[in-house]
């Protein structure tokens, strides 16, 4: 995308991977890059946005989310529910769903998506939609279709899904991948929670079929996303040398795995969101036995999440719920579990960059992408301010300006209004596909 130059002033810049904070601050953009972060010295430059000492930090990161037009599980986000004897809706209607998607990511301080399973490549057509400028929405990186191997998950995903049995259909099936235009490799270790015919328990793949994905995966330049559950598939994957682990919610029962995560440089990603979304909040849309189940690996995510942390394993924020906007409940739920919200605001910004294979994310400094959001208040303070879109004073992605309360014109010397909380209890809906 074209990049853009952009000055802020009178800036109290946050930066979460290192802790540092610096009052008073200027931060310049420069062709799309952060090119200084400096101490606010004289009179203000012409042209620069006097920000009136509000927080500046990287832009949000989410690691796990599933970029699609499917609302079923986003009721309010989408179009109204069909009616009975209504005329039948195209299934076009699902991009604008898309557009939609994009606007209220950006709305809420989110820049960087990982995108970890779409329906019929959707995923891949709105991240070009973005490039194109076509429409405004954060980078978004995807996995294009889950490599799984034949299994009961694939009758209910469908085009989520690439199934594959040995280890040379695995390498042709990470070669479609990139055709299909993905930006890395995720498959599934273990069944999924949320399909009763499977058992998430047991590794669904052999160690040897794994191991052609990551070595088919890495010899080209992409790297791998595991769907991880039970520990036998939890195992093979980190073993295998998967880049990062996608709920590994059994972890803590492993200490020596969590040791050989911190020192190989895999991330966590403990998507707790929707290990509360099945067990808790739709329940009752669920089978019993998958909500029982839920239950007992929620217990077991805050568990790995202390273990992990302890363990000195990078993590980073996974929604995996819906509806798009409301991200941020992950990462507060990552503080509040456990975390602090200092550690939580860096798995949201340098563990995402981690997550993604992306250095050049997260930061605050010279020579990162100049990808910034402009906040009332301190996040540190009040981690749950990230949950209040009147909070976003300024969304920045590559030095321009893509959303924000003072988007049409900024306002920012004015005094902070009061603002109010999305939800005092949760995100107001489940995850978007019951998967993970």
């Amino acid at each position: 995308m074209p990049s853009h130059d952009l000055r802020l002033w009178n800036a109290r810049a946050l930066d979460p991977g290192t802790g540092r904070v610096l009052e008073r601050a200027t931060v310049a953009i420069e062709g799309g890059l952060i090119v200084e972060v400096a101490e606010a010295g004289g009179e203000m430059p012409e042209g620069a946005v006097d920000v009136a000492g509000r927080t500046v930090m990287p832009g949000l990161i989410d690691a796990h989310t599933h970029v699609s037009s499917d609302v079923s599980r986003s009721p309010g986000f989408g179009p109204p529910a069909h009616m009975h004897g209504e005329d039948p809706r195209p299934r076009e209607l699902g991009w604008f769903v898309l557009a939609r998607t994009a606007a209220a990511l950006l709305e809420m301080g989110l820049t960087s998506v990982r995108d970890v399973g779409a329906y019929d490549d959707e995923a891949i057509v709105l991240r070009r939609a973005v490039e194109l400028e076509m429409v405004t929405g954060p980078r978004l990186l995807s996995c294009g279709r889950i490599i799984s191997a034949t299994s009961p998950g694939g009758r209910i995903f469908g085009t989520m899904y690439e199934e594959a049995d040995g280890p040379w259909e695995m390498r042709r099936a990470v070669r479609r991948q990139l055709r299909r235009g993905a930006d890395f490799v995720k498959l599934m270790s273990t069944g999924a929670r949320s399909v009763e015919r499977e058992d998430p328990r047991p590794a669904q793949m052999t160690r040897e079929e794994m191991a052609a994905i990551v070595d088919e995966a890495h010899r080209i330049g992409l790297r791998v996303a595991a769907h991880a559950e039970g520990l036998e598939g939890t195992r093979f994957a980190i073993e295998q040398g998967v880049d990062t682990i996608e709920h590994g919610m059994e972890l803590h029962r492993a200490p020596e795995l969590l040791a050989a995560m911190a020192e190989r440089g895999q991330v966590l990603v403990p998507t707790l969101t929707t290990f509360h979304d099945l067990a808790e909040r739709f329940s009752h849309e669920w089978v019993p036995r998958l909500v029982d189940q839920a239950k007992r690996q929620l217990e077991d995510a805050y568990l790995t999440l202390a273990a992990a942390r302890d363990a000195g394993v990078t993590m980073a924020v996974g929604f995996d719920s819906g509806p798009p906007g409301s991200n941020a409940w992950e990462l507060v739920r990552m503080a509040e579990g456990g975390l602090g919200a200092a550690a939580g605001l860096a798995a949201a910004t340098t563990g995402g960059a981690a997550a993604l294979g992306r250095s050049d994310l997260g930061r605050l400094e010279v020579g990162a992408a100049g990808d910034l959001i402009v906040l009332d208040g301190d996040p540190i303070a009040d981690v749950r301010l990230l949950l209040r879109p009147a909070a976003f004073r300024l969304v920045v992605t590559g030095g321009r300006v893509v959303a924000g309360r003072d988007l049409d014109g900024p306002a920012l010397g004015r005094r902070p209004q009061t603002v109010v909380e999305v939800s005092a209890d949760g995100p107001p809906s489940p995850c978007m596909h019951g998967h993970g």
